[in-house]
């Protein structure tokens, strides 16, 4: 019995509901998609043109999941300041999606991005990355740091 579904998000585009009630600590989902190296996956989104809208997954090898190639419906979970999964990376370089909090049925699944550039902070890269969760504690950015 599947237990998420991917439809439109109030916070940002597509997002990943909960079907049935998942209690904390659970998989939910691999994070899945084609694995390659941050110059080719980066030089792939220039070629988008969409600033701050990737499918791009960091591994602690330096690697990238790019799920915009071969993805599957874990690319849809948005960013919030306050989530309810976290990503787990297991040691094969895996990812994996768990609750960290019991979600409910309808509830739309949140990760936090933990994203980061390392380029000058210029008002259009601060509205690509603004943070829409709408969160009492909401920091406005999906940024955990800015270069520059």
């Amino acid at each position: 019995m599947r237990r998420v579904t991917v439809r439109k998000s109030s916070i940002h585009g597509r997002g990943v509901f909960a079907l049935r009630a998942i209690p904390a600590g659970q998989r939910i989902l691999e994070y899945r998609g084609e694995v390659t190296s941050w110059r080719l996956a980066a030089a792939r989104y220039r070629r988008t043109g969409i600033a701050g809208h990737t499918f791009i997954f960091g591994l602690v090898d330096g690697r990238v999941i790019d799920g915009s190639v071969g993805g599957n419906s874990a690319r849809w979970l948005n960013h919030s300041c306050q989530p309810n999964c976290e990503a787990i990376e297991d040691e094969r370089g895996r990812v994996f999606i768990e609750t960290i909090r019991a979600v409910m049925p309808g509830d739309e699944l949140f990760i936090a991005y933990g994203l980061s550039i390392d380029e000058e902070m210029t008002p259009d890269l601060a509205a690509a990355f603004a943070c829409r969760c709408g969160k009492r504690r909401c920091t406005g950015s999906m940024l955990t740091s800015t270069g520059g």
